[in-house]
């Protein structure tokens, strides 16, 4: 799944109607997630990196219908699951709205991380994984990762979780 900004969060402002779409619904059809869970998964993560904030408009169904060639019930499914999570909420006539937030990481933060991240894939890809073998390798620690903290009774610190890491 992958999302593309339609512009960057510096060229536009929230609730600016007159620019395109903050986002560009993308699809994966051999992912085996529905379409419209692909839709909501990607606006929420949308708004964990700072794409979309509250006043941004989500794209109209019919250009997501136009744009994916899938049914308009699928994007207003997705659409009414945005809003029952009280992420988004529709306005007659005009469109669906970002209306909540979901937790961010600072900038500083996510620029180191998308920087870590990006040399781990490049080692990944070096080391022969293809995009597929990388997402299941990923998949499978963050399972481990998550298991584990629940098993251990909540969330550690960081520096717990390294010094398991390192061996």
């Amino acid at each position: 799944m992958t999302i593309d900004k339609g512009f960057s969060p510096a060229e536009g402002s929230a609730g600016d109607s007159s620019s395109a779409a903050a986002i560009e619904f993308r699809l994966e059809p051999s992912s085996g997630v529905p379409t419209y869970v692909q839709l909501v998964q990607q606006v929420e993560q949308a708004l964990r990196l700072g794409y979309l904030k509250p006043g941004d408009q989500l794209p109209k169904v019919r250009d997501v219908v136009a744009s994916l060639a899938i049914n308009p019930n699928t994007v207003l499914k997705a659409y009414r699951e945005l809003e029952n999570k009280g992420l988004a909420a529709g306005r007659p006539g005009q469109g669906t709205f970002i209306h909540g937030t979901l937790r961010q990481v600072a900038l500083p933060e996510l620029t180191r991380l998308r920087r870590s991240l990006t040399g781990w894939l490049a080692t990944a890809e070096a080391e022969g994984l293809d995009a597929n073998g990388t997402e299941a390798l990923f998949t499978s620690v963050r399972r481990e990762f998550y298991e584990r903290r629940e098993s251990s009774g909540g969330r550690r610190g960081a520096a717990e979780d390294e010094s398991e890491d390192v061996a």
